[in-house]
């Protein structure tokens, strides 16, 4: 599986190739799933283009969304969406249009509270284990991790010279925590591609998009996400030949 992460936290300073309004957001998928991505990320906006939890923001994202692609749609319920983790819990209790997934960073403050509701409207669970965090230990002795969608096991060291083997260490201490479920893995900025030819090694399901990364393989500035997705499917394949 690759998915595609459409936005991120990016803004209109990280260029107009980066997806902030919902229509802008459905065309790109749409792009994107033609390249090859099965599965998409996204983080809905405000106009102002802040991300935002707000039901009406995400209920606008995923309809527009789901009018281009047959395709599963997530969304993002990052902390930096919402602070409180009170208040986030209920942003998401207050959502109209379900999305088929949300990630769920676990070294934040409330994410078993977040999970278990999630889980509980029938939305499905990617675990956000970063590196360099606690997560994996909490992940290790949470009462969910057995129910899951599948472990985000993301890779926040952006070095292309060490991000692979940070993304090993990560596996390996996710390797005491997993109960079987679907692992994900994924690099952001400089260690995006290394990472994601280790998951093409490794045969995990992996991930590319304007969020982790603005530049193709070969460094040039990418002009979309379906650009991306191209490069991502020659880059995984070829890594898979060489295993």
């Amino acid at each position: 599986m690759v998915q595609v992460c459409l936005n991120g936290s990016r803004g209109a300073v990280d260029g107009a190739a980066v997806p902030l309004t919902p229509q802008a957001m459905a065309d790109s998928a749409a792009e994107a799933v033609a390249a090859g991505a099965t599965d998409i990320h996204v983080h809905p906006k405000t106009p102002c283009g802040r991300d935002t939890l707000s039901s009406r923001f995400v209920a606008d994202t995923v309809r527009a969304l789901r009018a281009r692609v047959a395709v599963p749609v997530g969304v993002t319920t990052g902390a930096w969406a919402e602070p409180d983790p009170s208040a986030r819990l209920e942003r998401i209790r207050d959502w109209t249009v379900l999305p088929d997934h949300a990630s769920v960073n676990w070294h934040e403050p409330g994410a078993e509270e977040i999970a278990a509701a999630l889980i509980g409207l029938g939305v499905g669970v990617e675990a956000g284990i970063w590196s360099g965090t606690d997560g994996a230990a909490r992940f290790a002795v949470s009462p969910l991790r057995s129910q899951v969608l599948r472990v985000l096991a993301e890779v926040t060291d952006t070095s292309p010279d060490t991000a692979e083997n940070t993304a090993r260490i990560l596996l390996t201490d996710l390797g005491h925590a997993l109960p079987r479920r679907p692992v994900l893995l994924h690099g952001e900025d400089g260690g995006a591609w290394p990472v994601l030819r280790l998951a093409g090694r490794l045969g995990l399901a992996t991930r590319i998009g304007l969020e982790d990364t603005l530049l193709l393989p070969d460094g040039e500035r990418a002009l979309s996400n379906a650009q991306l997705v191209t490069g991502a499917l020659s880059q995984y394949g070829s890594a898979q030949r060489r295993s």
